[in-house]
């Protein structure tokens, strides 16, 4: 209900600045956007009137599940649709794309708008040769929620830097099945940018890599079995029911709902937990960093989602008024004026975390130092020839991981076992590599 009436009153003030507004009818247009359904993109579209208002442009989006959103965009891209003038994509599109020469550069953003405030993790995760090519609107790492209430009552203190052998134990100390608590809630949903992110991250830390300096795919090491044998065993032990189907909605509503005592996923995430407005537990939520084994990575990922305009659009330059408009600063302060500073869209600028309002917010600093442990350079224990951490950046990722997270899921459900699983997966990822010349 507060966000309804915050944006009531947004809408209100917007209203009335309509009369001093000035610009040009001819230069009006409508722009079409494409986004993902999760609550910080939500809440922009509730500010939209007020950039209407100083622009005159009108907005229409188009709001999808994360899958369906990565593919529609994969879609109308490489096919030059044409059906959007703004996308809502990542770390792993804008450089592939922006090398492709499929996506606008944005290099000639206003000097107000300041692009050297954008975080250097986010800024150079999204662009090509220097050259940026989508404005992320939020940034974040994966890091650990958790309940305080319940790690007391189990008598355990969460390290700020904890390993999967202590998660484990408190998942287990924390669940109460009958009661519908569970003491761990991980993504398990099909899709490269769904369960198959957070099992990749999952495995860097326990020593796999997906490909090894050439290129021959590794999913059939002892390294992916270990990943895949404590995941599934510390599910099995207290994981909700159905978490094969499980992404990051699903766990956020179930953490939300008190069902959960540890979630592992993104840091944007900690806004809407402690949220009293829509979390029943949010006076009692701690953070801390991914887990680790102790072979020196985290299993914490890096991503931004960001704002890029796809190169046959004929509105590039409304495009980039929006753009400019919804990553700015000014944009950032507009939430945080009606909503207050800890559900302003994170991760993304220097100056946000600058900010001695934004300092006070719990989970600030723990968003922070997860993001800057993040290294896509260096994602894994043993060297790779590829960039990124929850993926490689090359052009046959988002296929072939699309198919190996579905033979994992396939697991989770009871469908096939681990051993069956990898066998597969190696086949697909071998099959692949080889089509695509590597």
């Amino acid at each position: 209900m507060r966000l309804k009436t915050t944006l009531r009153a947004a809408t209100a003030l917007t209203a009335c600045a309509l009369g001093t507004a000035t610009f040009a009818d001819s230069h009006a247009t409508t722009i079409t956007i494409a986004t993902v359904n999760n609550g910080d993109m939500i809440r922009m579209q509730g500010y939209t009137d007020q950039f209407t208002a100083e622009t005159g442009h009108q907005v229409e989006w188009v709001t999808l599940e994360e899958n369906v959103l990565r593919q529609r965009v994969t879609t109308d891209i490489t096919t030059k649709g044409g059906q959007f003038d703004i996308m809502t994509i990542g770390m792993y599109e804008a450089p592939i794309w922006g090398a492709a020469g499929w996506l606008v550069p944005l290099d000639d953003l206003s000097a107000e708008y300041d692009v050297d405030d954008i975080l250097p993790a986010m800024r150079n995760g999204l662009s090509h040769d220097g050259t940026l090519y989508a404005a992320p609107f939020y940034g974040e790492s994966s890091m650990v929620m958790y309940r305080t209430d319940l790690m007391e009552e189990a008598g355990l203190e969460m390290p700020d830097a904890p390993t999967w052998a202590f998660i484990r134990e408190a998942a287990a100390a924390m669940t109460d099945k009958d009661a519908e608590q569970y003491g761990i809630c991980l993504r398990g949903k099909a899709g490269w940018g769904e369960g198959g992110a957070f099992l990749n991250t999952m495995a860097n830390s326990f020593g796999a890599r997906v490909f090894d300096e050439d290129w021959d795919p590794q999913l059939d090491s002892p390294e992916w079995k270990e990943t895949l044998e404590f995941f599934v065993g510390m599910m099995e032990e207290s994981g909700p029911p159905g978490y094969a189907t499980n992404g990051f909605n699903e766990n956020l509503n179930l953490f939300q709902q008190g069902k959960c005592g540890m979630w592992i996923d993104a840091t944007v995430a900690a806004s809407f937990v402690t949220n009293p407005n829509d979390s029943q537990v949010a006076d009692s939520v701690g953070f801390a960093l991914a887990p680790d084994t102790g072979l020196g990575k985290r299993a914490n990922w890096l991503w931004a989602w960001a704002l890029g305009i796809p190169a046959g659009t004929q509105k590039a330059d409304a495009a980039k008024e929006f753009i400019e408009w919804a990553t700015s600063k000014e944009y950032i302060e507009l939430v945080a004026e009606n909503e207050g500073w800890a559900n302003v869209p994170p991760g993304a600028r220097q100056s946000l975390y600058d900010t001695p309002e934004y300092q006070e917010v719990p989970f600030a600093q723990m968003t922070l130092d997860s993001i800057l442990a993040a290294d896509p350079n260096n994602p894994t224990v043993e060297p790779v020839p590829y960039v990124g951490i929850q993926f490689a950046a090359i052009p046959e990722w988002a296929g072939l991981w699309t198919q190996v997270s579905q033979e994992f899921s396939a697991v989770y459900a009871g469908q096939q076992s681990i051993d069956e699983a990898l066998e597969r997966a190696q086949e697909i990822a071998v099959e692949e590599m080889e089509a695509a010349g590597y």
